[in-house]
This record gives C-alpha cells, structure tokens and sequence, in this order.
C-alpha cells in the first residue's frame, strides 16, 4: 500500500484514476487522501512518518522538501496558457493593487511566486495585505469586496466571468511572454528511497489509461469536481494534462530552473541547487 495526496481537481484525478482503481498491472495499492495544494505544501515542508508517500505540491515548495523528497518527471501540472490569474472587481491598472488585500491559495504556491515576482515589477510600493484562503473561496470573496483582489488558479480560468469579475492579469501569460518558457505550477514528489523507476512507469500507465479511455474516469472526476459543469472539467483536463504530465523533458526542467532560480535572486526563495533537480 501507497499513501498518496493530490487534489480532487480533474487534472489530477484524471491522472491517477486507473492506479487508483486497481486497473495498472502489478501496480501497488493506493490509499488516496485529497487534499488543496496550500495543505499538502505544509505537510511536504513538515513531514513526518505518517506523511504521504508522494505528493502533488506546488513547484514553488521544492526548495522546502528536497530533503525529504524527490521531483517526479511525470504527474504534474506544466504547460502553457494555464497559469494564475489576477482578479479584481472592477476594470483597474496593476497601480490598484498598491497597498491593498490580496487573497491567494498559498503562499507557498508557484501562484503567489508569479504574483509576487509580477508585482515587484508592476505594483509600486507593494501590496497592503495578504490573505490565504481556499481557491474556490476566493472569487466570492473579491465578488463580495471582502478583498480588493485574488489570485486565482485552476478552473476559475474558465469560471470568472460568471462571477462579473475583471481579469487584471494573465501571470502565465506575463511569464511566457517575459521567459518564452511554460509555467511549472505542480509537481509530484515521492519519499527519498522510494523505487522512483517503478513509480514513473506506474503514473504514465496510468496517465496512458487516461488517455486511451478517457470516459472510463468520468465518474471518478465528476464525483470530486466540486460541483463543476462537464464542459469545464473537460477544459480543465486539456489545459493542465499535456505532454510535460508524462515527461517534463529538456524544457520542463528548464522551466523549473528558470522559475525557482529567478525567485532565489529575488529573494523570495532559499537557494538550492539546481543541478540536482
């Protein structure tokens, strides 16, 4: 048996159904906790020997785990088009943002590394306030004016109109156009020691499964979809499972580097070496 933690979003879901459901052959039990990306970072940056075996945390925790952890070069969540967003309530500059409350998912998150990276270069004198609060919380919550901004992730890409808010910034977007390289958003880890070779080759059947049957998991997702309509589950899927979810490759790895080295000059995360990625 396997303890393992990733999200109930259709991304992740859609990865892991078949190892979940006992269709990889000769592939291990998986007992599943699901989990947001903002609790498993804090386990990853905390573990202990209860702590799950592998993890899908955000890319912006690695510098925290790798002590513990290894990066995966499957599962994961990379690519282009689907980074964070910046929403506000109404149509403004990034200039609003100065001394203002902000709620993000984590702060631990590549999300809020984005953030703080663009709103050094956008935001003068800073941002007021940060709030961490659940993603699905957070466009009610700029909705209601309890914050004056959120930073946004997974399917609120395709939700946010419906909420009449205002797309201040594409940070994905911003990142591509400033790097020309995809946005590392989350990552997969397994515990130091662990048959990495073996659990590879069980995550890309599995994902090979998803692929070849993709119907064959729409009762898995849609049961943890959070009440999300079938159109934008099947978007979300599209957008966040791509080539980099089987291999990150030459590029994925690029990206990893470019972001957490970026961050590391900035000041915003320890240093590390990146050559042992």
């Amino acid at each position: 048996m396997i303890n393992i933690a990733f999200s109930p979003c259709p991304n992740d879901t859609f990865i892991f159904h078949a190892w979940v459901h006992g269709l990889i052959q000769d592939a291990p039990k998986l007992n599943v906790m699901y989990a947001d990306v903002d609790i498993t970072n804090n386990i990853a940056t905390n573990p202990n020997e209860s702590s799950p075996d592998i993890m899908k945390i955000s890319y912006a925790a690695l510098p925290w785990v790798l002590d513990k952890y290894t990066l995966l070069p499957c599962g994961g969540a990379l690519g282009r088009g689907c980074g964070p967003l910046v929403l506000t309530a109404e149509q403004c500059t990034p200039q609003y943002l100065s001394g203002r409350t902000v709620a993000v998912p984590s702060e631990r998150s590549t999300a809020y590394l984005l953030f703080r990276l663009w709103a050094a270069k956008y935001v003068p004198h800073g941002i007021g306030k940060i709030i961490v609060m659940p993603f699905e919380k957070i466009m009610p919550a700029v909705q209601r004016g309890e914050v004056d901004a959120g930073l946004v992730i997974h399917e609120a890409r395709f939700t946010y109109p419906s909420y009449n808010l205002n797309m201040l910034s594409d940070l994905g977007s911003w990142w591509e156009e400033d790097t020309g390289l995809p946005i590392p958003l989350g990552a997969i880890v397994a515990k130091r020691g662990m048959n990495t070779v073996e659990i590879n080759n069980w995550i890309r059947q599995s994902l090979d499964y998803a692929w070849k049957f993709p119907e064959a998991s729409e009762d898995y997702i849609m049961s943890h979809a959070q009440e999300m309509s079938h159109e934008v589950t099947r978007a979300h899927i599209e957008l966040y499972v791509n080539q980099f979810s089987y291999d990150l490759g030459e590029e994925g790895y690029g990206a990893i580097k470019a972001l957490l080295g970026r961050a590391a000059q900035e000041g915003l995360l320890p240093e590390i070496d990146l050559s042992k990625l």
